[in-house]
Order: C-alpha cells, then sequence, then structure tokens
C-alpha cells in the first residue's frame, strides 16, 4: 500500500512555541520521561492490581525532576512553564492513566504550596525539591480554633498518591467555640498541611478506572498543629516570586485536561498497533488497515484527538503569557480553563470510545489495553475541574455577566 508523508497543521499554539521555545531541562526531561514510558508501560497490569503506583517509579520521576518541575529555583526547583509540564503529563498518561494522574497531583501541588506561609513552605522544601505532596480540595475536614493553631479531624476521599506522599494537604470548614466561622453567606475554609506520618490512610481505593492511582480515603482525628500549617488556596497569595504570584486556579483543569489527552493519544496507538497486526474481524473481507470504513473513522477520531490537542495547547500558553504579565483573571480565567478542559474530556472520552468500539470482541478482555484506557477515561471525567456544567459559567461571562467563580457560584 502506498504512503504518504503528512505535514502537521500549525496551529497558534506553534506560533506561541516558537516565540518561546522549551528550555533545555524541558527538552531534557521530556525525552527521559519518553524513555521511562515503555518500561511503565510493561507493568500496567502490576499498577493496577497494586492499586497504586509503586514506590521505585515514583522514585524514579522523582529523580529526574517530575514533582520539581514548577518548584522554584530558589528552592532547587526546575521552574519549568506550564506549557512546558504539559507535554510530560500527557507522556506519562499515555505510559499509563494512574502513573500520569499521580504525577499531575504531585505537579498541580507544587503550584498550591505557593500559598503556604513562607516558613512552611521552606520547610516542605528544606531536605530536597523533589518531595511529592497530594491532597483533596472537598472541605470535609474540622478544624477548631484553639490556642496558638487548631485541632483538626476529618476523612477525606479521594487522596490519589497518599502512599507515596512525603506531605498531605485537607481542606477544612473553620471552627470556633463549637460554630463554624462564617465568610460572607458561606463558612470560612482553610487548607491544612502536615507531614504523611501524621495522617492514617483507609485503603478504601476499590475503583473501576485509574485503578492504580492509590485514591484512598485520608484521616486525621482531633489533631493538634499550628498556625503555620493552615493555608488559603483560593484566595491566599504566593510566598514566592513568579508567574505564580498570579491566579493559580485557571492552571489545575490544564494540567487534568493533559491527562485526557495522554489517555486518548495511547488509546489510538492501541488501535494503530491492532490494525498494523493485519488483524481481520469476524466476516470481515479485509484486514482492519485495509477497510475504507475503519480508514475513515480512524482519520475522525484522529482529528478529534489533534483538536483537543491543540486547545490544551492554546489554553497553556494563553493562561501562563497572562500570569507573566500579572493579568491572569481567578475568575474568567478559571471559567475558561474548565470550559476547556469540559470540552477536551468530552473529546478525549469520545475518542477513546471509538477506539474501543473499532477495536472488536477482543478489547473487552482485561489483557487488553484499550478496555483500561475506557475504564480510565471515564474515571478522569468524573473529577469535577472535568464536568460540563462549568459550561455555563464561561457562557454567561462570554455574554457579557459579570465573571463569578465557578465551584462557589460568587
Amino acid at each position: 500500500m502506498a504512503t504518504t508523508n503528512v505535514q502537521p497543521v500549525r496551529t497558534p499554539a506553534h506560533a506561541a512555541a516558537e516565540r518561546n521555545p522549551p528550555s533545555n531541562e524541558a527538552t531534557r526531561l521530556l525525552a527521559t520521561v519518553r524513555d521511562l514510558a515503555p518500561d511503565i508501560a510493561a507493568r500496567a497490569e502490576e499498577i493496577e492490581g497494586r492499586r497504586r503506583v509503586p514506590d521505585d517509579i515514583v522514585d524514579a520521576l522523582r529523580r529526574i525532576g517530575v514533582f520539581r518541575m514548577l518548584v522554584p529555583n530558589s528552592h532547587g526547583g526546575l521552574a519549568l512553564s506550564v506549557p512546558e509540564v504539559v507535554p510530560v503529563l500527557e507522556a506519562l498518561s499515555a505510559a499509563d492513566s494512574s502513573v500520569g494522574w499521580v504525577a499531575m497531583i504531585g505537579v498541580a501541588s507544587q503550584m498550591f504550596c505557593t500559598r503556604l506561609a513562607k516558613a512552611t513552605y521552606d520547610r516542605v522544601y528544606a531536605d530536597h525539591p523533589d518531595v511529592v505532596v497530594v491532597g483533596v480540595g472537598t472541605p470535609v475536614g474540622r478544624a477548631e480554633k484553639i490556642d496558638g493553631g487548631y485541632r483538626v479531624t476529618g476523612r477525606w476521599p479521594f487522596a490519589s498518591g497518599c502512599q507515596n506522599a512525603q506531605w498531605i494537604v485537607g481542606h477544612c470548614v473553620i471552627y470556633k467555640d463549637g460554630e463554624p466561622v462564617m465568610s460572607g453567606d458561606s463558612p470560612l475554609t482553610r487548607f491544612f498541611i502536615l507531614p504523611e506520618e501524621r495522617w492514617r490512610i483507609e485503603e478504601t481505593w476499590q475503583a473501576s478506572g485509574l485503578t492504580g492511582s492509590g485514591s484512598h480515603h485520608v484521616v486525621l482525628e482531633n489533631l493538634d498543629t499550628s498556625d503555620a500549617s493552615a493555608f488559603d488556596v483560593i484566595h491566599g497569595t504566593s510566598c514566592v516570586a513568579g508567574p505564580f504570584e498570579a491566579a493559580i486556579t485557571p492552571f489545575v483543569p490544564i494540567l487534568h485536561a493533559a491527562v485526557a489527552v495522554g489517555i486518548a493519544a495511547s488509546a489510538v496507538a492501541d488501535l494503530a498497533s491492532m490494525a498494523s497486526a493485519s488483524r481481520r474481524q469476524l466476516f470481515a473481507t479485509t484486514d482492519l488497515r485495509d477497510s475504507s470504513v475503519f480508514q475513515h473513522e480512524f482519520g475522525r477520531i484522529g482529528a478529534e484527538l489533534r483538536a483537543a490537542r491543540a486547545l490544551l495547547e492554546i489554553q497553556a500558553a494563553s493562561h501562563w503569557r497572562r500570569a507573566a504579565e500579572g493579568t491572569l483573571d481567578g475568575k474568567a480565567d478559571f471559567a475558561e480553563s474548565l470550559q476547556t478542559s469540559a470540552w477536551i474530556h468530552a473529546a478525549c472520552t469520545g475518542v477513546v470510545s471509538a477506539c474501543y468500539t473499532l477495536g472488536g470482541a477482543s478489547v473487552v478482555l482485561n489483557t487488553s489495553p484499550l478496555q483500561r484506557r475506557l475504564r480510565d477515561i471515564h474515571a478522569a471525567k468524573q473529577h469535577v475541574f472535568a464536568q460540563e456544567r462549568f459550561y455555563a459559567s464561561a457562557g454567561a461571562h462570554q455574554l457579557g455577566f459579570p465573571p463569578f467563580d465557578p465551584l462557589s457560584g460568587r
């Protein structure tokens, strides 16, 4: 069969990349991750069976710099840009969805930690910059104000990567004298960061997708902690200089979308591999790769994947530029990021579902990576930062209404 060389379509993201080419560190790190990817992919069954990412894989990612990508140079980090981080998370997620997910949580936490008190930030990164910090944003904890600090109690679900972490974060409602402290019409909340040994992990993670992410419950019971462990992720100011002095919430959905694109890319690669292996479905008159129907569908899903990746690149570059300029908006740009993430997750879910359907009956077997990709993309799409209900906040702003926080509605 004749083949042709297809030239990639240039997008605004390509132009932005040419103006701001990846740093040497970003290029090195991405190449190293791609070299590790086959070994990570070969351990997919082990990762899923253990319901967590093995320590040696996390240690390897720490050594090469994944968990210091957004940490500033002042604390030994690589100080990469979010556009430079996105392809690293894509590559890890393509190798194994759960590995990519845990890496993404750790990278997002590098941004959250900029809202710590400076002394606490220095303590977290005192020994080395490759610290794995994970956390839960759902405010299901209770922090009672006491002299000099707080007494914290709570049981937080979905603490992805908690067994790999050195520090864990939980979100709490603040109480004083047994009553919630109010901030306007809503209870006041704060995040609390504590070393992993202060937490108890309940191994509750039995899930259909992202099974290897180790998203167990984490528990604190009447633990007294100082004021220095409390911080405000949403409205707090950065303790370190740099682009994250601007709002950080608009970047979080972008990181989630990078995982979705990675999962979809791996599903397309899986399907291409099947088609190249002279696969012929029952009652078909031609091999899969020679079927015009298959070629049409494969071309369609390829276009959808490219569109999703292009939007991701454009959004990451745009937000990073605005953060550097100090103009990133924690409400309007957050709403736009959630809109972007919702669309990308929907598109990538469609890509993976189409790959699964085109793969035929054999993909239902546990030995097929496509059935795992299908479960993983649907699990990722259930996250709050992937939900299509947030189209409304972006749509309202585009229609001229004042921007509001998409999560609080204020």
